[in-house]
């Protein structure tokens, strides 16, 4: 697969944008596991190969389990995630595909229930970001595999 553009080269200032507000989602008091779980999410969505291989890289580093990685797509179905989880999971869908759902309120009133009104605007402008960077990497064909994570390695998350 070769790239049809390489966004970072070609523009440094367009990604220089879009860290800036991923910046400010890393550092927005939101858990890092929770945050990599609607990072994945997104990007399997929007089918972005690019931040899957980056992200899915970043969570095993801070300890994410392979258990829930592999069931994310089905995470329904699963007794891997806490409520918590679930409310980002369903509210991460939601936003995602925006112009096919609205983002219905009974989807507010879960997440709500789970987090705080600054907490639904860090999780919102997660998902804004995430859905950002999908859009880039997939329209200009960012090919996966070459990213290295800059983590540190953290014990594995426990599944709830």
């Amino acid at each position: 697969m070769q790239p049809r553009i390489n966004a970072y080269k070609a523009d440094p200032g367009a990604y220089q944008a879009l860290k800036v507000m991923g910046d400010y989602v890393d550092n927005s008091g939101l858990e890092r596991s929770l945050l990599d779980l609607v990072l994945i999410r997104a990007s399997q969505i929007n089918h972005c190969a690019f931040c899957l291989d980056m992200h899915t890289k970043d969570a095993r580093v801070s300890g994410e389990t392979e258990q829930r990685l592999y069931s994310l797509d089905a995470w329904r179905e699963t007794p891997f995630f806490s409520d918590r989880e679930r409310a980002a999971l369903e509210w991460t869908e939601a936003v995602t595909l925006v112009s096919e759902s609205c983002v219905p309120d009974a989807i507010y009133e879960q997440v709500r229930q789970q987090f705080t009104e600054t907490e639904i605007i860090k999780l919102t402008m997660a998902v804004i970001v995430i859905n950002s960077y999908n859009r880039l990497n997939v329209s200009l064909r960012a090919v996966p595999g070459h990213y290295k994570s800059q983590r540190q390695p953290q014990a594995a998350i426990a599944a709830r």
